[in-house]
């Protein structure tokens, strides 16, 4: 099981300076997460969603995250 702020915790170092949002869809494991980072400007869709699973790669791996329905942007 990972908690929201670990979750936070582990964009957040791969994506310094992003806004992270978590939000539970069904227990604890399935996620829907919204980061914004100016890091994403330029990068085609494909590439910010490698960006944030790369990580998660771990939790992903060992199924701490289950399900993930992830949304990225750029600030405005």
């Amino acid at each position: 099981m990972t908690t929201r702020s670990e979750v936070i915790d582990l964009i957040k170092k791969k994506i310094a300076d992003s806004e992270v949002f978590v939000e539970n869809l069904k227990g604890d494991d399935h996620l829907q997460v919204t980061v914004i980072s100016p890091e994403f400007n330029g990068l085609s869709l494909v590439k910010q969603h490698q960006l944030v699973y790369s990580a998660l790669k771990e939790e992903l791996a060992s199924e701490a995250i289950h399900a993930l329905a992830l949304k990225t942007e750029t600030p405005t």
